[in-house]
């Protein structure tokens, strides 16, 4: 047998062994987790039987994983290879396969969820069938199931049909996306947390996956002739670091929700099964740390190799064992944090107990953290400091002001999605009114400032081997037609203005406050459009189309004008918006409801000007400074050409002065 073979059958015995630790380490964790927490003990009514008790939490890990394989494959193909060679498409069928798996696993885990819910005699008569149809058709929890399991049906067809760069991002936001509806799930939605809880188990989820799936990839990877296995592992590396520290922080405020008080960390099961998650994480964070400083630059070498191995078989069996943990941690009850009934009607709206009056301490004091942005404001941070350091090591400059519009922009976004505006305004109109005033006007002014896109593409490193990095990523989407369309000054200055009108006079502002996902749109779509819009009219990053300057000022002013007929209209309302809401909470400190939205419709007229009065006022500088430079730099050439341009054009009028005098002559005479 010749060399290359032996190596062959070596690297196939190693993906099996990756794949057999890694099954039995995760069905080992779950087994004991179970047991030790409590999660199989049969319930004191409608005992389902072990099937289902046993089953379920099986169904979970096995979707779990294969959720993980579809995501993760999904993600390093996009940014770790080539599309159109064949270890693309092997990446691809990898998350086909996945996502058929996870589409079973959850289609049985739905039906689980449902024997335990109802205990029925299973048949076959119609009697049941109708049933399980009411189940996943009217009741939450069977419409998460059944909406999870067609989002695998749909992922295993495209991630099978499509090969080339966009679809397959298409297909890994739909990957990601299927996620959302697990995160209800389990104890999540019954938590006095619960905003936290959905978001910091949606995150943990979709970043242990990209974690797990990619790692997976590696293995069954490794040893093809078309891959190269050191750039791969390094391009792995960039997204386990992202990933270990989304799980991190989302783990720990999962946490904080659920145990409640450091105490029951040592005293319940479910803290000790917390702890041992958290000792699992730590001991894969060590061995990434210990691959990326030591292995990677090595692991061209055949001694490499061996140690290449031996890390990601450790790896795969510590990402088993925290999986089962996991799966288990969904069906141990939370020691704290549960809310048997509710009492007041905050609590019946929100889930969580109506806050004191705000008064101006509150306004330094009050925190109710989103993890979702803090983790994007965290990232964002992290990554743009990280450019201009970078410039910085090279040599190249970066403005300073830039550096601190961008940073006081992302911690701005910080305190208004976990600060006293976030914690008051489910509770009061104005300030849900100045926190949508924050978030689509001041901190995208900021942002802008900082032009990040273009620190990006100045520092990040460009690709030659025809893959796709971060700055290949930014580069197509500022180039895509879609950009093109959404970038438009018009079409941005329409998006931002028509939304909030939009918004605020149609059930979407009756979405945002009744459903947790309504609100993360609200958010993510007004940071958006104000980006925008903010953009087209003083961003130095790159766009297909800016207006001249007086197109500029004139769009801004009729958008100020739009904006305070907005603010007005809210004021003049005679009735309630939303009433079954801010009407309905129970409130019995501060002004009334209506004068609250009156108080609201004041913020949006008055308040909300502020930041277009300063875009006002930069395009006007802009506008300066562009007329300056041009004037410079119509001076610098005449000081080259010796103001040949000015000669010739006296030269002409003399000429044409000399002609017409010579007209009259003739016409004298």
């Amino acid at each position: 047998m010749s060399s290359r073979s032996e190596s062959t059958s070596r690297i196939s015995a190693y993906r099996i062994a990756g794949i057999v630790i890694l099954v039995v380490a995760a069905l080992v964790a779950l087994t004991l987790a179970l047991l030790v927490g409590g999660g199989a003990k049969p319930p004191l009514l409608q005992d389902p039987g072990p099937f289902v008790l046993w089953g379920t939490p099986i169904a979970k890990l096995v979707m779990n994983m294969s959720g993980a394989v579809m995501l993760g494959s999904l993600v390093l193909a996009l940014f770790g290879l080539r599309a159109g060679e064949r270890s693309f498409d092997a990446a691809l069928n990898i998350a086909s396969v996945g996502a058929a798996v996870f589409t079973i696993s959850a289609g049985l885990a739905g039906f689980l969820a449902f024997m335990a819910a109802f205990n029925p005699k299973l048949s076959i008569e119609r009697e049941f069938g109708t049933q399980l149809g009411r189940f996943l058709l009217e009741l939450p929890l069977g419409q998460s199931w059944l909406i999870t399991t067609l989002f695998g049906a749909i992922i295993t067809v495209l991630a099978f049909a499509w090969r080339s760069w966009t679809p397959t991002l298409i297909t890994a936001l739909l990957a990601a996306a299927s996620f959302l509806p697990l995160a209800t799930q389990g104890h999540a939605g019954d938590l006095a947390g619960h905003n936290m809880a959905v978001n910091s188990i949606l995150l943990h989820t979709i970043g242990a996956a990209v974690w797990l799936g990619g790692l997976l990839l590696l293995i069954l990877l490794r040893g093809r002739a078309d891959v190269d296995t050191a750039r791969l592992v390094g391009r792995y590396s960039s997204l386990a670091i992202a990933a270990f520290a989304v799980v991190a922080v989302s783990g720990v405020t999962r946490s904080i929700v659920a145990v409640g008080d450091w105490n029951a960390l040592w005293t319940t099961p479910y803290g000790w099964i917390v702890l041992a998650k958290v000792a699992l994480l730590g001991g894969m964070g060590l061995l990434g740390a210990w691959y990326r400083a030591r292995l990677i630059p090595k692991l061209a070498g055949a001694r490499a190799a061996g140690w290449f191995w031996l890390l990601v078989l450790c790896e795969v069996a510590l990402m088993g064992l925290a999986s089962g943990a996991a799966a288990a941690l969904a069906r141990t009850p939370p020691p704290t944090g549960e809310t048997a009934f509710l009492q007041t009607p905050a609590q019946i709206l929100t889930g969580s107990e109506l806050p004191p009056e705000l008064t101006l301490e509150r306004w330094f004091t009050a925190w109710d953290i989103d993890v979702l942005w803090l983790i994007a404001a965290g990232l964002g941070l992290f990554f743009y400091l990280a450019g201009v350091r970078r410039l910085h090591v090279r040599g190249d400059r970066w403005p300073i002001h830039r550096t601190v519009f961008w940073v006081l922009g992302m911690l701005l976004l910080v305190w208004v999605t976990g600060g006293p505006i976030n914690a008051y305004q489910e509770y009061l109109f104005s300030i849900h009114m100045l926190g949508h005033m924050m978030l689509s006007m001041a901190i995208p002014l900021l942002l802008v400032s900082g032009a990040p896109i273009t620190l990006a593409l100045r520092a990040i490193h460009k690709r030659d081997d025809g893959t796709r990095g971060g700055r290949e990523w930014i580069m197509w989407a500022v180039h895509s037609p879609f950009a093109r369309v959404v970038t438009h000054p018009f079409v941005a200055a329409a998006i931002f203005i028509l939304s909030l009108w939009a918004f605020y006079f149609t059930d979407l502002v009756r979405w945002s406050m009744f459903e947790h996902l309504g609100h993360e749109w609200m958010v993510i779509h007004f940071l958006i459009s104000g980006y925008l819009f903010v953009m087209s009219l003083i961003g130095a990053d790159p766009v297909p189309y800016r207006l001249p300057y007086p197109g500029r000022l004139i769009t801004l002013i009729a958008v100020m004008a739009m904006h305070a007929f907005f603010g007005i209209a809210i004021m003049m309302q005679e009735g309630l918006m939303v009433a079954d809401w801010f009407g309905a909470m129970g409130r019995d400190w501060g002004v009334s409801p209506m004068q609250d939205q009156y108080v609201g419709g004041g913020i949006a007229w008055s308040i909300g000007e502020i930041p277009t009065l300063i875009l006002a006022i930069t395009v006007a500088i802009q506008w300066s400074r562009s007329d300056t430079k041009l004037q410079r730099r119509a001076d610098r050439h005449a000081d080259r050409t010796g103001d040949a341009e000015l000669e010739e054009y006296n030269a002409k009028l003399a000429a044409l002065a000399e002609r017409d005098q010579r007209r009259v002559e003739r016409e004298g005479r």
